[in-house]
């Protein structure tokens, strides 16, 4: 059985999905209107993580993905600026419907590219929010028919007096909530459905503009997953606003339950406090990749803390995990060939770990573990991890041209026993052994990392 923590009612909860062996998986992609920063990525490891999860309990599974290339506001004011056209400004492009969609072309391949070195499988379905004007208009259509919406100057609403469950998810506040002073609206959490822009954007019965950021999600996975589906995931930021309207929307349009299991991510911090693209905070996976570490290890560090507990981001904690990490993948190349078989011990302790909420800090301890057990031959742990690897991610069974042959490593410990005990001089002799084999030994708080040059 697979248990999951449910947003909705705040518990673990035994899986049950709606069709017997299969789940529909909605993932909050991203607004494509800039790089993404590694914080974001971890929203998008945890659907990943999921899937890979059914997978391994042979369900088949259906995941999607949006990508929104229109109409997300700076802001939950419903007014001011809207991300895209932002972007259009940064990068000094023309204010048009043709370089928004351009503009959100190219960020959404670098975005794609992320998940490709993080090794996040890519979703069965992208669907961009420009494509699906129509069941955008659809929706709010139903919406109206039903009574759920009113028209003010600058676009058409939901009134959320009309919903008496609105805010399913806690946290949307009360009348002196997130939104600014509007005072055309009827209350202050309702939220736009349709903008209106009369010199950009897409004609509705309601006059040109653009559909509200909120309704693009229920519409895009409406048409791909149904009227009720299995799963939702987002950032926890999304659960107050976002997905409140999500379901408001939904469920008043369809008059049934819109998503039976929501599951939110805790954010990566900094040291400083929030990490975000508007605080200067925005680390991005280049900056990773710049600093000379694999992105893979990123995802090493991320498994490294459950989904649901928020985690700090450091230069120190990559390099660590970076350490781990290269020496797992020297064991699994040192030793022999995998056997045909796995042990059952180890692999049902490491289900019993992913099968409770995705615990991926327990997995990998599990993972350790094995490493160290000297009754099982190497053939045997070989296997069975490369199987655990099948969620975890990790390309374990990729050769590494970094992984550091057991002579340097020998050679690093000898070293760092050097500095340990004050024998700087044999320390150098033994870094320049090092150097001459082809490699460099770094010195950090979590001791030696050794590279190759």
């Amino acid at each position: 059985m697979i248990y999951l923590t449910n947003s909705l009612t705040k518990k673990k909860e035994e899986f049950v999905p709606i069709t017997a062996g299969h789940v529909g998986i909605y993932s909050c992609g991203p607004t494509v209107y800039d790089y993404v920063h590694i914080g974001n990525l971890r929203s998008f490891l945890l659907s990943d993580l999921i899937r890979r999860v059914f997978a391994y309990h042979d369900y088949t599974v259906r995941q999607v993905m949006n990508l929104t290339d229109i109409g997300h506001l700076a802001s939950d004011s419903d007014d001011g600026e809207d991300k895209m056209t932002r972007g259009l400004r940064r990068d000094g492009k023309p204010i048009t419907l043709e370089a928004m969609l351009e503009l959100g072309s190219f960020y959404a391949e670098k975005f794609k590219e992320d998940l490709a070195a993080l090794n996040i499988l890519l979703p069965h379905e992208m669907p961009r929010a420009s494509d699906h004007i129509a069941e955008d208009i659809q929706l709010v259509k139903k919406l109206e028919q039903k009574g759920f919406t009113y028209q003010t100057s600058d676009g058409i609403y939901f009134n959320t007096a009309k919903d008496p469950h609105y805010g399913k998810l806690g946290g949307a506040g009360g009348d002196t909530s997130r939104i600014g002073v509007n005072s055309e609206k009827k209350n202050l959490k309702d939220f736009a459905l349709w903008k209106f822009n009369p010199t950009l954007g897409y004609q509705s019965p309601w006059g040109k503009g653009f559909p509200g950021w909120h309704i693009e999600c229920s519409a895009m996975s409406e048409r791909y997953l149904g009227e009720h589906f299995d799963i939702h995931t987002g950032g926890a930021d999304l659960a107050p606003i976002h997905h409140n309207n999500e379901i408001a929307q939904s469920e008043c349009a369809h008059g049934h339950p819109f998503v039976t299991y929501w599951l939110h991510n805790a954010f990566v911090n900094v040291a400083s406090g929030k990490m975000a693209k508007s605080e200067g905070t925005g680390i991005t996976l280049q900056s990773i990749v710049e600093r000379g570490f694999d992105p893979i290890v990123y995802r090493y560090w991320l498994l490294g803390g459950h989904y649901r507990t928020p985690m700090t981001f450091s230069w120190e904690a990559l390099e660590a995990a970076a350490a781990a990490y290269r020496r797992l993948q020297g064991f699994l190349q040192e030793w022999d060939q995998a056997d045909a078989h796995t042990d059952a011990t180890y692999e049902q302790k490491f289900q019993e770990a992913v099968y409770d909420d995705i615990n991926t800090p327990q997995a990998l301890a599990i993972t350790w573990k094995l490493v160290s057990d000297q009754n099982l031959s190497s053939g045997i742990k070989k296997a069975t991890i490369l199987k655990f690897d099948k969620i975890l991610g990790l390309k374990l069974a990729t050769k590494s041209s970094t992984v550091v042959p057991k002579e340097v490593q020998q050679l690093a410990t000898e070293r760092q026993r050097a500095r340990d005990e004050k024998r700087w001089n044999d320390a150098d002799i033994l870094r320049q052994k090092i150097n001459d084999l082809g490699f460099t030994v770094r010195d950090t708080p979590h001791g030696p990392v050794v590279e190759k040059f």
